[in-house]
């Protein structure tokens, strides 16, 4: 395993060092990109699990919170820039990816900002070691799309096993990620502005999407192949079982079912909370907000 810095365009930085993580899984060596911005104490920032991740999403974030800490934000492989081979991408991939990289990259355990499915990896991995000095989980999930409706396992393995087909995966993939069906998703429960799902942003979410490779992990997320967990108890364990403070920050206009998800986890004795607005993607739709209502909890010795 070792790292290399890139070059880049504008376009795909949000003006960092960008380098490349090579990991390997199962004799398979993968490329994860990764950028840090800023000086500080480490700070890791991970982007949410969704068809259009990429760390552009927290890099308006990732801004703000240069000034007080070197933020490492992460393509989760898969994703973004990062390879997209056609594996069975599944949590094992996730867990050993996340506890490695952590471990290559940095030497005391460090701050952690995780959006939407990254939280029950970091949980996770906090409860195994102490990785972790403190967690702010934006507006968690855990589990997939397809199970959140209601689809059973059965079916959920059926869709994905489609969509990783050559031919008629291909063409279903494309159908589920037009730029009108993107924009559909946007203003149904990930922003809560309109006026910011404008043309040119879904054009740019389309093209992570038309990537190379970009069906495998993304049909894995839609269909809960990416679940760490399967039910609430296990995953409001995790934070039971937490040693370091946690504190999640949730949208006001989330979709009901996660939102039920999310009470339940702030329930949770110690549990620090806040509501602010927007929805799934108020990380990337309300950054200052988010850096107003976690900036104590990141700064308090």
């Amino acid at each position: 395993m070792s790292t290399n810095v890139l070059s880049t365009s504008v376009a795909t930085s949000f003006g960092g060092v960008v380098q490349e993580y090579l990991w390997n899984w199962e004799n398979q060596q993968l490329r994860v990109v990764y950028e840090t911005l800023g000086k500080g104490s480490p700070l890791l920032l991970l982007p949410s699990f969704s068809s259009v991740s990429t760390r552009l999403e927290v890099g308006e974030l990732a801004k703000l919170l240069a000034p007080n800490f070197q933020v490492v934000a992460i393509d989760w492989p898969g994703f973004g820039e990062s390879s997209r081979p056609s594996l069975d991408y599944r949590p094992e991939i996730y867990q050993h990816f996340l506890e490695d990289f952590v471990k290559a990259v940095f030497n005391t355990p460090i701050t952690v900002v995780a959006a939407g499915h990254a939280a029950s990896y970091v949980l996770q991995l906090a409860v195994k070691q102490a990785a972790f000095s403190r967690i702010v989980l934006l507006a968690p999930t855990w589990r997939g799309p397809l199970p959140t409706m209601g689809a059973s396992q059965q079916i959920a393995g059926f869709v994905r096993g489609l969509v990783r087909s050559p031919i008629l995966g291909q063409a279903l993939y494309k159908l589920n990620t037009t730029q009108s069906f993107l924009s559909l998703m946007y203003r149904r429960h990930v922003f809560t502005d309109a006026a910011k799902v404008t043309p040119s942003f879904i054009e740019n979410k389309w093209h992570t999407t038309q990537q190379p490779g970009a069906r495998f992990a993304s049909a894995a997320f839609v269909t809960g192949n990416l679940d760490a967990v399967h039910e609430q108890s296990d995953f409001l364990e995790f934070v039971q079982s937490l040693t370091v403070p946690l504190m999640v920050v949730i949208g006001e206009s989330s979709p009901p079912k996660s939102r039920e998800e999310m009470n339940a986890l702030v329930a949770l004795p110690g549990v620090k909370s806040v509501v602010i607005p927007g929805s799934l993607g108020l990380h990337e739709e309300y950054p200052a907000v988010v850096l107003e209502v976690v900036q104590d909890f990141l700064l308090s010795p």
